[in-house]
């Protein structure tokens, strides 16, 4: 796909038609849109670890901010494993450093020799891993520029003052005397 990625129809109708296709349209497209299930699954058996709390802690995110559906937990359950893995491979790295020695036998003395240096195949692992979890945090609103991303502005204020003031007016009521 080409370009950028279409925004959400509530998010077009949030920022006030800036296209100009028209409200009604807009809210026509927004009620013919699929609705998804609310409320993510029980935790895949098979995540443990890492990848079962990070399930955890984004399920409960994802809760609060009322966007767990349930045709998305299997790209939940690809980001928690990628998250272990990067972590997994960020850790490996940590222990055995960023370069690997590839070693060789010279023919001729039969002696062991340093052939080359090369970077850590875990340094791909990771890369690979975090940018699968960060297209994730990207597309759930997750991230602190796609959160703003996803905010949708209140209903003004003077809308609900112009109503207030084109009400006709109540008379007051005379106070009652309580003394006896």
């Amino acid at each position: 796909m080409r370009g950028r990625k279409p925004k959400p129809t509530a998010a077009q109708i949030a920022a006030g038609d800036p296209r100009k296709k028209g409200v009604h349209k807009l809210q026509d497209k927004l009620e013919a849109e699929p609705k998804a299930t609310r409320g993510l699954p029980d935790c895949p058996r098979h995540l443990r670890g890492r990848a079962r709390a990070a399930w955890k802690f984004w399920s409960e995110e994802l809760a609060d901010m009322q966007i767990d559906h349930r045709p998305d937990a299997m790209m939940l359950e690809g980001a928690c494993i990628n998250y272990s893995r990067a972590v997994q491979a960020d850790l490996i790295l940590e222990n055995e450093g960023l370069m690997v020695e590839e070693w060789g036998e010279n023919r001729e003395s039969g002696k062991r020799i340093l052939l080359k240096m090369r970077q850590h195949p875990a340094i791909h692992v990771s890369n690979a891993a975090w940018r699968q979890v960060r297209a994730f945090c990207s597309e759930f609103g997750l991230s602190p520029v796609s959160r703003t991303r996803l905010s949708i502005e209140k209903k003004d204020k003077t809308e609900d003052l112009m109503e207030m003031l084109s009400r006709p007016r109540t008379p007051k009521q005379p106070p009652q005397d309580t003394v006896q």
